[in-house]
């Protein structure tokens, strides 16, 4: 499971950081409130300022991180069942993670669907016109296209719903870069069994890690990069995932010694 915080790195904001999350940074926008950005019913009313910042978030203009690349190893050594994402930002599938392995919670630019007649687009039939600052029209009845995010108002995809079949499957539940406060989202966490190991790589402690803890569970606070690279240096990877960034031509991290040490909550 993983949200906004795997992707800071590559330099995209999260929404909820007090100063530099993107909900603080939309005044430019004149909206009526930062969430409105994100409603169904004011995109209806007035879509330019979701294509205004869709410029600034389409995919092709930010590149994956190691943390991105690190779940695609774990695709790559057959170690990943799925990896659950609130991310809209297209990073997991540009670090290779297939599209069968993904589930984009809260939607996708890859595709997109007419607002008016429900024609379907690819996302990169869109770039034009969101590059110049303009509102996708449809081919074939002019309505508003829209990418495949879900907006506050609508509902999460159905293949969201795999959920219900992989999470009692899981041997271990990684969860990243997450505030745990979206629901049904957040109730993720809770879905795995009991004694199945969970473990933590965030900022902050968060959901049933503040107030739901199980004897198995682990947590690593911190940068969410950092506690990735120490991961992956404690299981012998570091030189399988510098080759997979090489391939997928995204810089690295620094070669540094790791004094980060994983806790488990219950010592």
């Amino acid at each position: 499971m993983a949200g906004a915080g795997i992707s800071t790195p590559s330099g995209i904001p999260d929404f909820r950081s007090p100063g530099s999350g993107l909900y603080d940074n939309l005044q430019q926008y004149d909206l009526p409130y930062a969430e409105a950005i994100f409603e169904i019913g004011f995109f209806h009313r007035n879509p330019a300022p979701f294509f205004a910042l869709a410029k600034e978030l389409y995919p092709g203009n930010y590149r994956p991180n190691p943390t991105h690349f690190f779940v695609h190893l774990l695709h790559q050594k057959g170690q990943l069942l799925r990896m659950y994402t609130q991310n809209i930002d297209g990073l997991e599938r540009l670090a290779g993670i297939p599209p069968e392995k993904l589930v984009e919670a809260h939607g996708t630019f890859a595709t997109a669907t007419c607002t008016s007649c429900l024609q379907k687009y690819k996302g990169e039939e869109l770039r034009p016109a969101v590059m110049s600052g303009s509102v996708p029209k449809c081919s074939a009845c002019g309505g508003v296209v829209k990418p495949d995010i879900v907006f506050f108002g609508e509902e999460l995809p159905p293949h969201f719903l795999k959920y219900l079949t992989d999470f009692p499957l899981a041997d271990l539940l990684i969860i990243m870069g997450t505030s745990l406060e979206v629901e049904p989202f957040a109730s993720l966490a809770g879905a795995v069994r009991s004694s199945v190991p969970r473990l933590l790589i965030n900022r902050d402690p968060v959901g049933p890690f503040v107030w739901g803890r199980r004897p198995q569970d682990v947590l690593q606070l911190g940068e969410v990069m950092g506690g990735v690279q120490a991961l992956v240096e404690a299981l012998g990877w570091t030189r399988e995932l510098q080759a997979l960034m090489a391939a997928g031509k995204t810089d690295g991290w620094q070669r540094e010694p790791i004094r980060t040490v994983f806790s488990s909550v219950a010592s």
